[in-house]
Parts: C-alpha cells; sequence; structure tokens
C-alpha cells in the first residue's frame, strides 16, 4: 500500500491510498472553495448521561446530487470534485459538513472506489483489502490525537438507511468520548469477568460456534454469526476467531481472510429477499476499543451488519418501544435469519 497525503483548497487533508507504489498523487484541488467553519458542539445529557453532538452547519450538506454531479467521484472531464485526481483507488478525506470537528472529534469520508455505480460487495479482494488497510491506518494515525477516545470507523448503504451520496463510501468518526454503545459491552465484559472469570467476547464466540443453529460463515480466521438476541430483522456479528482489541492488532492471516469473507457476507445481503429485489439496504459498523480505558484489551474488535428491511418491500421502524424505551421487538427469529443467510450462499 502507498499512501499520499494532500490538502484540499480549503485546508482540509485528504489521503490516497493506492495498491500499486508507483502511483503518483500530484493533482491540486482547482476549487475556488472559502476555508471550512463548523459549529460542532458536544452537550451532556443530565438524564441519560450521554453526549449530542449540535451540528447546525450540517443542514447546508449535499443532498442527493444527480450521478454527474456527485461530488465522490473523481475530478474529470471539467468537472471538479472533491478528489482532485481523475482516477483513485481508495480515499479518505476530511468531511465538508462534519458533525465533529476540533476539540469535538473528526468526521473523516472513506470513498472505496472511483466507480460511482459499484458498491463494496463489487471490490475484488484486493481492492477490499485496501480497504481494511485505509480504515487500520487512519484508526492508528487518529488514536494518536489528543481529544479522541474511539474512532468508529462505519458504512451506510442505501436511501432507506438515510445515505444522501449514492457513490460507494463510508465514513469515519473519531469521537473525543467513550460511546453510549461501548460504555454498556464495557460493563457487560466487566461483569462477565466477575461473575465467570472468562472474556465475555471469547465465550460469545465459543458459544454460538458450539451451538451452530445461527453460524452464517466461518473461516479460519473470522467467525460470522447472527447474534443470539438480534435487535434486526437481518443482523450478522463478525469476529476474529483470536481477540484482538482493534484492527491495528490484526495478523496477516486475518487481513487476508477478512476481504473473502465479508464480500461473501455482503453478496448474501443482497440476495435475502431474491431476484429483483433493489439492493439491501445496511449499515456496516466496526466495533473498538476505546483508547485509555481500564481493560481496553480485553475488548473484542467486531463488525456489525444489519438491515432494517425485514421483509420485501417492508422495513423495520423505531417506533415506541424501540425510539422511546430502546426496547427491541424482532420480527425475524435469529435462527431464521441464519437459515436465509446459509441458504442466499453468492455463485
Amino acid at each position: 500500500m502507498k499512501k499520499t497525503v494532500t490538502t484540499l483548497a480549503d485546508g482540509r487533508e485528504l489521503l490516497y491510498y493506492d495498491s500499486r507504489d508507483d502511483m503518483v498523487r500530484d493533482a491540486v484541488d482547482r476549487r475556488p472553495l472559502d476555508a471550512v467553519s463548523t459549529s460542532s458542539e458536544i452537550r451532556r445529557d443530565p438524564l441519560l448521561g450521554d453526549s449530542v453532538a449540535i451540528a447546525s452547519h450540517r443542514q447546508g450538506r449535499t443532498y442527493h446530487p444527480p450521478a454527474d454531479e456527485c461530488p465522490l467521484c473523481p475530478s474529470r472531464d471539467g468537472r471538479l470534485s472533491e478528489i482532485p485526481d481523475d482516477q483513485y483507488d481508495v480515499v479518505v478525506f476530511e468531511n465538508r459538513f462534519p458533525s465533529l470537528a476540533g476539540d469535538s472529534g473528526r468526521c473523516e469520508v472513506v470513498c472505496f472506489t472511483s466507480d460511482h455505480d459499484s458498491s463494496f460487495a463489487d471490490l475484488t479482494e484486493e481492492q477490499a483489502a485496501l480497504v481494511l488497510d485505509a480504515w487500520t491506518d487512519r484508526t492508528a494515525e487518529l488514536a494518536e490525537f489528543e481529544q479522541v477516545k474511539q474512532v468508529f470507523c462505519f458504512e451506510n448503504r442505501g436511501a432507506e438507511i438515510g445515505v444522501t451520496l449514492g457513490h460507494p463510501h463510508g465514513q469515519i468518526y473519531a469521537y473525543p468520548f467513550v460511546t453510549p454503545r461501548t460504555e454498556l459491552m464495557l460493563r457487560s465484559m466487566q461483569a462477565h469477568r466477575e461473575r465467570t472469570g472468562g472474556n465475555l467476547f471469547d465465550d460469545i464466540v465459543s458459544r454460538e460456534l458450539a451451538d451452530g443453529d445461527r453460524v452464517v460463515l466461518t473461516g479460519e480466521h473470522w467467525v460470522a454469526f447472527v447474534p443470539y438476541a438480534a435487535h434486526w430483522p437481518y443482523e450478522v456479528h463478525l469476529h476474529p476467531r483470536r481477540r484482538v482489541p482493534d484492527l491495528r492488532e490484526l495478523d496477516e492471516g486475518a487481513r487476508t481472510e477478512f476481504a473473502q469473507i465479508y464480500l461473501e457476507l455482503l453478496r448474501r445481503f443482497d440476495r435475502i429477499f431474491g431476484p429483483g429485489e433493489p439492493p439491501t439496504p445496511y449499515i456496516a459498523a466496526w466495533h473498538q476499543a476505546p483508547f485509555g480505558v481500564p481493560g481496553r484489551e480485553e475488548f473484542g474488535l467486531h463488525l456489525e451488519l444489519f438491515t432494517i428491511r425485514r421483509t420485501s418491500g417492508k422495513l423495520k421502524f423505531l417506533a415506541g418501544s424501540e425510539s422511546g424505551m430502546s426496547v427491541f421487538i424482532n420480527d425475524v427469529p435469529p435462527e431464521a435469519a441464519a437459515q436465509r443467510l446459509r441458504e442466499v450462499a453468492s455463485e
């Protein structure tokens, strides 16, 4: 992998990640951009104890542009975009409309490919491996920021999820606090250790492998399963068999196999609802250990992949119980979801 660091016309950082070491990235951003002005603020909720980012400047962000005006496509044919070069492998840049900025953290955009009409599932194994390298590199660099407590790499895919740009891309949030979901995991991890003497993540993976009913895919280095108490209609957790706290600690075997098993998983997601159905909307979220917390080495890196589509043409909405009380109601039994995902092995 070759990494090239440059800046955009308004001073934001942009990084090219190339599979070839001889690539030269010297294109200049020729847009007449003003310096970025943000008003991100973190407020603490005294009732729940969690944090909310107030970011009013995001009201003006780019919203569903036509394909020939996509800001994530390369700059070519006289049209200038967020990426100055006329082609790229993987690109990461600071978000122009960040939810978090400055002392409040950092938000980055990850473009998986220059092909606007593609998706992550369409990538080759080499391309997917390069994305993993980019996620890992960004985790390592953002971990050095004094204000950053946790790095979250994720992809929102599909208009039903709320995606406003159709180009295949994800995001990275560098939070100045430990997220509420991670705090819950850390508390459960500690309670499990005190109760059983074992590691919660190891024991969950062992239980799923022993049971087998919810296992979707297994490899030498990874295992993918529908969790016992899945919140979403189709939800899969992907764990490395050798527990590590974050992406930086994956060994070469796990890094190589990730591309194979994750691409297969995404392709199966697109086949859940049968031929002729539109691509399955999903969220793919990496859960990494936060920095500077007790017991971070006990945390288990894993990826959670889920869709809000519960059946053909119908979505799972977060209504009263879910939104009002955080109590999920799942219409699809996890065992049935796992069985369906085993049935739709990609050709």
